[in-house]
């Protein structure tokens, strides 16, 4: 059970545990989903998609799928409804072009849509779509990542000294190349949406992270009115980044807009593999320069990621880097491959995950060869102020961190030298990696109504991905209002609520815990002056644009400190993991319960990270070998040990709650720990994830014979 180490809690609800508002409903089953709403005269689509990698469309032999039995229509290139992909998205970027679906007879990866079979119902739909045969010129395809690639785009550079003159007067250098694989969300509920007209108006219910989110590009890519749409998402079993405008609610639109009657739209886990998006795989080339007592005179992260060529999207994995530690040069760049492969989109920890793999790896590989402590070095190399930016940090407890998990770890009785310990066949050791994000907000509008009965009213467009952000803004809620959690009902997930932060980037519960804290505090004001309740209720609106914008440049993060304890079986190469624990300082704990959920959440994905998660692309057919969650491997509950996420008092001080965010810290770090702990395991280097036994057993006769 989690503990604090500092006074996290404070008098009212926040910061004390509360079990979700939410979840009677949810295990009872009385929670709906998207793909549960009943709706009358509802007809199923089903996507078919491409088995080339590369090409055109030659042709599209529907007529004989229109003659089975309840096909309502086919959609394809030749008579969907024409769409806009022009426009700038509402995240100020090009929307990825895979959503303008239907538009062209191009392919342009494995697994493209290329046509909808619209049914009376799913399994009509499916059998139909299954039976569409779509002819094909096929083109030569490119889906192969490696680690050098002339074509390959810088996006992101800085650069701070000179790199290449602090490296020669270096006198401890590691120079190695780290690589991570191609990962997938693949989260509990699957992507699916339901459209139709009424009344001249479009409404969606969808899975999402953020319902003005979709409104917004539904209504910029069918050219409608904002007033027209409205979308809605009231529950969502799971996001993790890839919940977001896919073709399943394009699909579903056209659809609804050509019958005029609802259409529903559901993926299945192999279409997810292929259009609901997916963290790219990285090769990431570290060079640190030190003086021999560790301090750090250059660091230099290179990683190199692929997209699609229709889409350029970034993995940011050298930006980790520019927030942890000082050096008197640093150089960083992220650069992209274009490919025909599906778009990569977010995925938990975007850049952060995979890029504290090789940097806490390379770290732990200049601790051995400087003879010092990994987390005396990281002490070492603490910067004050931003090491890139040079701005001054909101706050920053890394150290603490550290201190506490060590103490808690027993880290000051661990040996350095690898390869000591056993446990019968098994080789122990022990590592630890340092955890940031970013801590931002974003404007979000909120509404708060009192009603007469002495309740209170929340409504905002957040969206609830499983972290417990109803709860969340329930206690916020009660706190502004100075009133009991019972008091308060909060409806979310609904577009017309008005603009609000999507629920990703660790900025959801931050951004609307602001704007529901502006609105609650304006209305017990006003309620305090005993104006009385009408009995429509009093409501009061916020918007936190104008206070948001006002906020200081500052570095804002959380952070934490990894620690894992591993068990390497000589003779098979198997790698348990045996306890983990992660301390964190990651602003103010809104709710201890949910909270340690999301840490420890994201410490089990790391352990999948590390040692399972890989997807494959074949070469010659440019898909997935094994695109299914039978072939694709993750931590199960016998590969979880006990683990243990607290957390250092660490509110921040510009934030009227003073949260940063939790959602995305804990994977963090977490499988540079565990390789790391392999190394002193074994006395092996593991710089390829994941680690897998046969990598174990093939690393080297050090691996077998320590």
């Amino acid at each position: 059970m989690t503990t604090t180490t500092g006074s996290t809690t404070a008098t009212g609800s926040v910061g004390t545990a509360h079990t979700r508002v939410e979840g009677r409903d949810k295990v009872t089953g009385a929670a709906r989903y998207a793909g549960d709403l009943p709706f009358s005269e509802l007809a199923h689509g089903w996507l078919a998609l491409s088995t080339v990698a590369r090409g055109r469309i030659r042709s599209v032999e529907s007529a004989a799928v229109l003659g089975m039995p309840g096909v309502l229509t086919v959609l394809h290139h030749q008579n969907a409804p024409r769409v806009d992909s022009d426009y700038i998205g509402v995240l100020g970027v090009p929307p990825d072009p895979t959503i303008a679906l239907f538009q062209h007879d191009r392919v342009q990866h494995a697994g493209w849509p290329v046509a909808l079979v619209v049914a009376e119902t799913s399994e009509q739909a499916r059998e139909a779509a299954e039976a569409l045969v779509v002819h094909y010129e096929e083109e030569p395809h490119d889906v192969a990542f490696l680690g050098e690639r002339p074509d390959a785009n810088p996006l992101d550079t800085t650069e701070k000294g000179d790199l290449e003159s602090e490296l020669a007067a270096s006198a401890v250098v590691v120079d190695a190349e780290y690589t991570t694989p191609e990962e997938h969300h693949n989260p509990m509920e699957p992507h699916a949406a339901t459209a139709r007209w009424e009344g001249g108006r479009l409404e969606v219910v969808d899975s999402n992270q953020g319902t003005t989110w979709v409104a917004d590009e539904l209504v910029k890519l069918f050219c409608l009115d904002p007033a027209s749409v409205r979308v809605r998402s009231e529950h969502v079993g799971g996001g993790f980044g890839g919940k977001g405008v896919r073709a399943h609610q394009v699909a579903a639109v056209m659809a609804a807009t050509v019958l005029q009657r609802p259409v529903r739209v559901v993926m299945t886990r192999r279409q997810m593999f292929s259009i609901a998006g997916y963290r790219s795989p990285t090769a990431q080339r570290i060079r640190l320069g030190a003086d021999a007592d560790g301090r750090l005179r250059a660091l230099d992260h290179r990683s190199l990621n692929l997209t699609s060529t229709v889409y350029e999207f970034t993995e940011p994995c050298a930006g980790v880097g520019r927030v942890l530690y000082d050096a008197d040069a640093h150089h960083t760049s992220n650069r992209v491959v274009r490919l025909d492969v599906p778009t990569p989109t977010w995925m938990r920890a975007p850049g952060e995950a995979p890029g504290s793999f090789a940097l806490e790896s390379a770290l732990d590989e200049l601790a051995e060869k400087c003879g010092i402590d990994p987390i005396a070095l990281r002490a070492r190399n603490e910067p004050e102020r931003g090491p890139v930016s040079g701005l001054p940090f909101s706050s920053r407890r890394l150290l603490d961190c550290f201190r506490e998990g060590a103490r808690r770890f027993g880290w000051a009785d661990r040996d350095p030298r690898p390869g000591l310990r056993r446990d019968g066949r098994w080789l122990l050791g022990t590592g630890t990696a340092a955890s940031s994000f970013p801590a931002g907000a974003a404007p979000s509008t909120a509404a708060v109504t009192a009603q007469p009965d002495g309740t209170f009213t929340v409504r905002i467009a957040a969206a609830d991905i499983g972290t417990g952000a109803r709860t969340a803004i329930t206690l916020v809620t009660a706190d502004a209002l100075e009133v009991a959690p019972d008091r308060v009902r909060v409806r979310i997930g609904d577009s017309d609520f008005g603009p609000a932060m999507i629920a990703g980037g660790s900025m959801g519960t931050r951004s609307w815990a602001w704007a529901v804290t502006t609105a609650a505090r304006e209305l017990r004001e006003r309620l305090a002056l005993d104006a009385g309740i009408p009995p429509e209720g009093l409501t009061v609106r916020s918007d936190t644009s104008e206070a948001i914008r006002a906020l200081a440049h500052k570095e804002r993060h959380s952070f934490g400190a990894q620690f894992a304890e591993v068990a390497v079986d000589v003779t098979t190469g198997e790698v348990r993991v045996r306890r983990m624990l992660g301390i964190f300082a990651a602003g103010r704990i809104v709710n201890p319960l949910t909270a340690r959920n999301q840490l420890v959440g994201g410490m089990i994905w790391g352990i999948s990270m590390a040692l399972h998660e890989e997807a494959v692309r074949d070469q010659v057919s440019g898909g997935h070998a094994g695109a299914d969650l039978a072939g694709y491997h993750v931590a199960t509950h016998a590969d979880v040990p006990l683990i243990e996420a607290d957390w250092v008092d660490d509110p921040d001080p510009d934030d009227p709650v003073g949260i940063k965010g939790i959602g995305e810290i804990g994977i963090v770090g977490a499988a540079a720990a565990i390789a790391n702990a392999v190394w002193h395991a074994t006395g092996v280097r593991h710089r390829s994830l994941p680690i897998r036994p046969d990598r174990v057993l093939t690393a080297g006769e050090g691996a077998r014979n320590v």
